[in-house]
Parts: C-alpha cells; sequence; structure tokens
C-alpha cells in the first residue's frame, strides 16, 4: 500500500503540474485577444486535483484488487476508469463553488462556460487519458514487484531443493557403505574374532567420520584422503592377501576443498568390482593431480579380463549427480576401463581454495 500511495502521488503530482502549466499557457495566449477566463485559474485547478487524488487511489487500489481475467474484470477495469474520468468536471465546480462560499473569489471569476456538456467532455476525455496512464505504470510496478518477489522464491527454492538432495545424496551413501562393511566384519567373527574386534573398533571411527562429513557439503581434500584410508585398511584386513592400496600423502596436500564423501563410492567400487570374477591380487590406487584451476582426483583399479564392469552403477551415479549439482558443467566423472586388467574412475573438478560451510550455498564456492 505505501508503494501505491507513493506512485500514485508522484504521479498524480506530475499531471497536476502538467495541467496547470498547459492550462496557464494557453490562458495567457487567449488574454492578448481577450478578456474572457476560457481557463480556471491554477488554484483551482490544484485544489480540483486535490480533492481527485483520493478517488484515484481508490480506484488504483480497487484495480489491482480486482485484476484482468476474465473478462468481466476488463469492464470493471473501464468502469472506474469511466467512473473517475466522470467526477472531474464535477470537482472542478465543486473547488469553484467553496472558494465563492468562502470568500476567496468573486462571482464572476472562474465561472465555467455555458456550454457545460462541451467542457464536461473535454475534462472527461483529458482525465481519461491521464488515468489510463496511472494505471499502466502501477499495474507495471505491481507486475514487476510479482515478478521480483517470485524470482526471489524460485531462488530460495533452488537453494533449499539442492541442500535437500545434496543431503538425500550423502544419505544414500550411508547405508551403503555401511551394509558392505558390517558384511565383512561378519565374515570374519567365526574365524578370526579378533580380527573383527579390531574391524569393529575402526567401523566405529569410520562410522564417525562418515556421520560427520555427511553433515557438510565440503570437506578439505586431507580429510577426504583420510577417510578413504580408513576405508581401504577395513578392507585389507579381510583381503590381506591379495589387496595393495596406493595412498598419496595425505600431510603433502594443499587446503583444497572437495565434496565430501565423493571419493567414497569410486573407491568402493574398486575394491568391489576389483575383487570379483578372480582370485587373485589386485591393486588399487588413489591419484591427485592439479593444475591451477584444476583438480583431478583418480581411483585405479586392476581387475578381472573376463569380468565385465558397468558404467552407470549407484556410486557413479551418485557422484556424478553431485558434481552436478554442486559444480554444474565445470565438473565431470569419467569411468571406464584403460586395457584389459585396469580400471580407471577420473573426477575433474575446480580448484575450491576458500569455503565457508555456514554461509555459502550448495553449488556456489569460492574459486
Amino acid at each position: 500500500m505505501r508503494t501505491l500511495v507513493l506512485i500514485t502521488t508522484l504521479f498524480w503530482s506530475y499531471v497536476t503540474l502538467s495541467n496547470v502549466l498547459y492550462a496557464h499557457s494557453l490562458q495567457a495566449d487567449v488574454a492578448r485577444i481577450s478578456d474572457l477566463i476560457v481557463f480556471a485559474p491554477w488554484g483551482q485547478r490544484v485544489l480540483q486535483h486535490v480533492l481527485l487524488f483520493p478517488a484515484l487511489l481508490g480506484c488504483y487500489w480497487a484495480s489491482l484488487r480486482i485484476g484482468w481475467t476474465p473478462t468481466w474484470r476488463v469492464l470493471a477495469q473501464s468502469t472506474l476508469g469511466v467512473a473517475f474520468a466522470a467526477l472531474t468536471f464535477w470537482a472542478m465546480v465543486l473547488v469553484i463553488e467553496l472558494l465563492r462560499l468562502l470568500q476567496l473569489q468573486t462571482a464572476a471569476a472562474g465561472q465555467p462556460p455555458e456550454s457545460i456538456g462541451v467542457l464536461w467532455i473535454a475534462s472527461f476525455t483529458n482525465f481519461f487519458l491521464s488515468y489510463g496512464f496511472g494505471l499502466t505504470l502501477v499495474t507495471g510496478f505491481a507486475l514487476y514487484q510479482r515478478f521480483r518477489d517470485s524470482e526471489l522464491r524460485v531462488a530460495a527454492l533452488e537453494r533449499e531443493w539442492g541442500a535437500a538432495r545434496l543431503a538425500a545424496l550423502r544419505m544414500q551413501l550411508s547405508p551403503h557403505t555401511l551394509f558392505n562393511l558390517l558384511h565383512t566384519i561378519r565374515g570374519q567373527i567365526n574365524w578370526e574374532p579378533q580380527v573383527a574386534q579390531s574391524m569393529m573398533v575402526q567401523l566405529a571411527d569410520l562410522l564417525r567420520r562418515l556421520l560427520s562429513a555427511g553433515e557438510r557439503d565440503f570437506s578439505l581434500l586431507a580429510e577426504e584422503l583420510r577417510f578413504v584410508r580408513l576405508y581401504l585398511e577395513l578392507q585389507k584386513q579381510r583381503f590381506a592377501d591379495r589387496l595393495t592400496v596406493v595412498l598419496p600423502d595425505l600431510e603433502a596436500q594443499p587446503a583444497i576443498w572437495v565434496p565430501s564423501l565423493i571419493l567414497q563410492p569410486l573407491v568402493e567400487n574398486a575394491v568391489v568390482h576389483g575383487l570379483a570374477g578372480h582370485g587373485g591380487p589386485i591393486v588399487i590406487c588413489v591419484e591427485v593431480l592439479r593444475s591451477s584451476d584444476s583438480l583431478i582426483l583418480r581411483v585405479v583399479n586392476t581387475i578381472s579380463p573376463d569380468h565385465a564392469i558397468g558404467c552407470d552403477g549407484i556410486g557413479l551415479s551418485n557422484v556424478r549427480e553431485r558434481l552436478a549439482v554442486q559444480f554444474g558443467p565445470q565438473a565431470r566423472l569419467s569411468a571406464g576401463p584403460t586395457d584389459a586388467t585396469t580400471w580407471v574412475a577420473r573426477l575433474t573438478m575446480p580448484v575450491l581454495r576458500e569455503f565457508t560451510q555456514q554461509h555459502r550455498p550448495p553449488g556456489q564456492p569460492v574459486f
């Protein structure tokens, strides 16, 4: 309502000023050839516009409430405009009578012409056009406000949707990882109880890290590698005679942020698919490559020559979706065999050197 009052006030002030100046200019031209008063003095015109302002404001308020669809609303809008324009001549008559009663004006001054119908038509036409221009201005600004508010709501919904989507993806990881690790420990309980107990301690540590990482969108690269190492150590206790792990030096990693748990599905795939289809040893190697503006994470593992691996499993689909949410087209995942015995999953993403978890929405990191 304050915006409507402000816009209507500014518009009507402009209309008042322009009408007063226009009438004064024409009356000056008439005065050169005749003493006849054709146009009302400026004071009367100002009072006329002041009296009309509440009616104009009410019509504009009703117009915004009515709207333009369906057709009967258009007829209602036209009725408002016609009613307002029809009042304008009688507002001038009321001003003249009030000034006469207050003895602020002589009886002859400002008398309307005998042809009241002509004057009424002229006033109606002038103010009906002014009303239409003002209505266009008010309606246009109202539509702009609605568009701006809808854009803000859409942006807020997109942020909330992105956060909810990432949370769902992280929750998808936790049960999947936990199930596989519990299955691994279960296989050791009967044969090697002490190993199973040690693995339970490591699993507790892993779960604490998993819960902590699951509450954040991003983690430091060193923390992500530390989580991967803990997971692979659990797997090595079961497959000590088959599994060889090569990890980069955690202490030498720069302070770079990566999506939390982004490597976990790839490493888990490397273990599951590397061990499947044969009884020989496998090697899992995690590599970190970095350029000025790109970070490349590679998970390389050996596979059985006769074991076919699909490229669209749950883990890979999860990683691709998270990259799309958090980086858009700036990040990508490629996965596939390089030869008959080697499988490579390659993550490429921007180098994220700074990140404020509490103040930055998903997908808007600082590079």
